[in-house]
C-alpha cells in the first residue's frame, strides 16, 4: 500500500459537514437536544440494515421517516410531521468543519485528485461544498444512487473506484467512522481516520493506514516532504 495515493475520496455525513449546524433546528422545534446523536445512528442502522437484506432507501427517506417516527413518541402526528420537515430542511444549510477548507485546497494544490463519496445525496454534497467554496477543487461528487447499496458494502467502494478509474491500491478513502474505514479497507483502498476527538479506534476493525486529528493534519501528513 503506498505511503500516497493518486486519488482520495471522502466520506461526506460528519466528515466534511458539521452535523451540529442542525442543533438550531432541533431547538426550533422544542425536540431535546440529544436527538441528533441518537437520530443519525439509528439512521444509518436502518440503511446498513437495508444494505444488508439487498433492499435499498434513500439517506433522506430514511432520514425523515426516522425522525418522524421518533418525534411520534411524544407528540401529535402532525407536529412531528412538520418538525421533521423542519430540522430535514437544515441538512442544505450545513458548514464544513474548520478544519476543512484548509486541508482540501492542500491536498489539491499538491497534486491529489479529491472525490466524494456519501450515503446521501451528491446533490446535499454539491450544496456543502459550493458553500465553503471548495467545490471546483473536487472532480466527482459521488453517492449510493448507482451501486443502490450503503457503504460499508463493498459495492459502494467499487462504484467510487470504477469512476476514479485506478486500482484500489491508488486510492485513500477518507472518514471519521471507523466502520466507513474498515469497508474501505476490506475493497482494497487505503483508510485515513480522522479523530476529530476520539480517544482510540475500535480494535475489531480492519485498521486504518493513516491516523489523523483532523483534515488539516492528514494534509500536512500527505504533503510533507
Amino acid at each position: 500500500m503506498p505511503l500516497n495515493p493518486e486519488v482520495i475520496v471522502f466520506d461526506v455525513n460528519e466528515t466534511l459537514s458539521d452535523l451540529t449546524g442542525l442543533d438550531a433546528r432541533i431547538e426550533e422545534t422544542g425536540a431535546p437536544p440529544e436527538l441528533l446523536h441518537g437520530w443519525f445512528t439509528a439512521v444509518l442502522r436502518e440503511g446498513f440494515a437495508l444494505t444488508c437484506a439487498g433492499g435499498f432507501a434513500e439517506f433522506a427517506d430514511v432520514a425523515a421517516e426516522e425522525l418522524r417516527l421518533r418525534l411520534l413518541d411524544a407528540w401529535d402526528p402532525a407536529r412531528a410531521r412538520d418538525a421533521a420537515r423542519h430540522i430535514m430542511e437544515g441538512f442544505g444549510s450545513l458548514s464544513v468543519h474548520p478544519d476543512v477548507p484548509e486541508g482540501v485546497r492542500r491536498l489539491h494544490e499538491h497534486g491529489f485528485r479529491l472525490m466524494t463519496m456519501t450515503n446521501g445525496a451528491a446533490s446535499s454534497t454539491h450544496a456543502l461544498l459550493a458553500g465553503a467554496g471548495l467545490r471546483d477543487r473536487f472532480e466527482a461528487l459521488l453517492d449510493v444512487q448507482g451501486p443502490r447499496a450503503w457503504k460499508p458494502a463493498r459495492a459502494a467502494y467499487h462504484h467510487a473506484l470504477r469512476r476514479a478509474g485506478v486500482p484500489a491500491g491508488q486510492v485513500m478513502l477518507v472518514a471519521v467512522h471507523p466502520w466507513d474505514i474498515d469497508g474501505a479497507r476490506r475493497a482494497g483502498l487505503a483508510g485515513a481516520w480522522l479523530r476529530r476527538g476520539a480517544k482510540d479506534y475500535p480494535r475489531h476493525m480492519t485498521p486504518a493506514t493513516h491516523t489523523a486529528a483532523d483534515l488539516t493534519d492528514l494534509a500536512a501528513q500527505l504533503t510533507a516532504g
